[in-house]
């Protein structure tokens, strides 16, 4: 099953009165259950997870572990200095949900930090969706302001990454 197909599933669970929502499909289940802050969806014994709140991500889940409830962890870091919005800054947003990562690997320089220079295919990040690895390129010409988000963060699509001042 593809994400954009549970994300559909989700979007259409959300905005109909259906409590619970159960989908079996080759050996892979997916359990929705509403609640009043959001659909999360909560994994079956020996089974892929799906958790999501507008969004989703597919992990396995051994069957010993206790299943633990979606992660809050998708909201934006919260900036260190607050930065003028009128500053007209061009976002660089998560075109994807996944997990941020600023380098190639664990023992590598961030693509990216505050001051750098970036052309409009520059590679800025990665976010990690499904075991997928997709590298985020900057959108435009100018200078990183301020990174949104701490290394190996859940992000939601559409979430901003990067404040970028355009050349």
């Amino acid at each position: 099953m593809k994400v954009q197909e549970i994300r559909e599933i989700i979007k259409l669970v959300d905005q109909s009165n259906i409590g619970e929502f159960v989908y079996e499909n080759e050996g892979t289940k997916i359990l929705l259950k509403k609640t009043e802050a959001g659909t999360v969806a909560y994994p079956a014994p020996a089974q892929e997870v799906v958790q999501a709140k507008a969004a989703v991500e597919v992990t396995p889940t051994p069957a010993a572990q206790p299943v633990a409830k979606a992660p809050e962890a998708a909201t934006p870091a919260t900036p260190a200095t607050p930065i003028n919005e009128q500053e007209n800054l061009h976002k660089i947003t998560s075109p994807m949900v996944g997990t941020f990562y600023q380098s190639p690997s664990p023992d590598a320089d961030a693509y990216v930090k505050v001051g750098s220079k970036v052309t409009a295919d520059k590679i800025v990040c990665i976010v990690e969706a499904m075991k997928l690895f997709n590298e985020i390129e900057a959108e435009v010409n100018g200078e990183i302001v301020e990174v949104l988000v701490k290394e190996g963060q859940l992000v939601e699509y559409g979430q901003p990454l990067f404040l970028v001042k355009p050349e």
